[in-house]
């Protein structure tokens, strides 16, 4: 059966740069890797015919050859046959897993990075007014620290540790799947390279111990809810000495009491007497910094109407300018009145009779009036 063109393999035209060819490559090699389809003898095959594919066109020299003469640059006998056919090198698929599907394989090898420290993640909540003025916390967390007895070596004495018999220092093995190779964490030595003979005696050669720890965690003013904060090598310690973690900690605020938050503004709502809305005046509401502000209301404001105050509102993360406050009035219908104050509405109402006729520039109540109108409009209709 013939060979399918390895451009055509790839789903790539035969002009695509190295990096489509990486991008092409990286995510059909994800979709039909062996780990991935276990036992679907299509996939395999799929995949065998993607890694022979990007050996070749990865190469400079082995594309141009490949492009003059196509497969049979490669088959015995060709300009570049070798006395088997197609000519693999172990180590260049070990380069590529390397550097694209170190996680996915069990880890991205080398000595360094394998035994590097998990991340940590806590929560933290604060008041709206320490997310306005910014704030610092003090937080504990449980968590692995470097072992003080051995200094993070895990080993007993300076010269307990010795080099690992199964992957001979380099901290990966190889494993052979048919003709190409995959390099994995070397389970010996859990890819540090070395074994230790004598392990001290107090992290039991782990380099690392459970501890409380207490840090202080600075919260930027206009932190939002649900931001995430980062703390470098706060994280778990990393084993016999390998880099530590980072700590996570993700900020929640507390419902306020009084104001609403949307981004950088605030919503306050405010009861306002009947008699204030009608006839305009003067109040005065918080602030968010603890402060008070004077707010002139205009005569016949309705429930609902919104007043701004500009610059009062939330800080604005690395920035020294702050949203605004909006006021959001709602007319409070009186309640518990006295006979002489039900008399008063009672003659007000009937100073506006007929809804529309209370003074000469108009109603009293002209959505009222215009409501009305409509209802007796539309009965009118129905009456014909």
């Amino acid at each position: 059966m013939a060979k399918r063109d390895y451009y055509e393999a790839l789903g790539v035209a035969k002009d695509a740069s190295a990096d489509d060819l990486k991008k092409a490559y990286r995510k059909l090699a994800m979709q039909y890797h062996p780990d991935r389809n276990p036992g679907d003898k299509d996939a395999e095959a799929r995949f065998k015919e993607l890694n022979e594919a990007y050996e070749i066109l990865k190469d400079e020299q082995k594309r141009a050859a490949y492009d003059r003469y196509g497969h049979a640059a490669f088959e015995q006998g060709g300009p570049n046959g070798g006395p088997g056919g197609f000519e693999f090198r172990g180590g260049n698929f070990a380069d590529i897993f390397d550097e694209m599907f170190g996680e996915f394989m069990g880890g991205r090898g080398g000595r360094q990075s394998s035994g590097r420290g998990s991340d940590l993640r806590t929560g933290i909540e604060i008041t709206l007014e320490e997310a306005f003025a910014g704030a610092q916390k003090t937080i504990r967390i449980p968590s692995s620290v470097a072992c003080e007895a051995c200094k993070g070596s895990g080993a007993q004495g300076a010269k307990s540790s010795t080099q690992c018999t199964t992957c001979r220092g380099a901290g990966k093995v190889r494993s052979q799947q048919g003709f190409f190779v995959i390099e994995r964490t070397c389970p010996t030595c859990g890819g540090q390279g070395s074994v230790i003979k004598d392990p001290c005696r107090v992290c039991n050669g782990a380099g690392r111990v459970q501890r409380e720890r207490t840090l202080n965690v600075n919260i930027p003013a206009g932190v939002e809810d649900g931001t995430r904060i980062r703390l470098s090598g706060e994280g778990e310690a990393g084993l016999r000495g390998a880099p530590a973690g980072d700590l996570y900690v993700h900020v929640g605020i507390r419902q306020h009491a009084m104001f609403q938050r949307d981004g950088a503004h605030l919503l306050l709502r405010v009861p306002l007497r009947m008699a204030v809305a009608a006839l305009g005046g003067e109040i005065e509401v918080p602030t968010i910094d603890g402060g008070k502000a004077k707010v002139k209301v205009p005569a016949g404001t309705q429930s609902g109407e919104q007043l701004r105050l500009r610059g009062k509102g939330m800080s604005v993360l690395r920035s020294t300018s702050r949203g605004d406050m909006y006021i959001e009035l709602k007319v409070e219908t009186p309640v518990n009145l006295s006979k002489k104050q039900q008399e008063l509405l009672r003659e007000f109402d009937g100073l506006d009779e007929g809804h529309g006729r209370g003074n000469a520039s108009g109603s009293t109540s002209p959505e009222s009036e215009g409501f009305f109108k409509k209802a007796k409009a539309f009965w009118d209709d129905l009456r014909g």
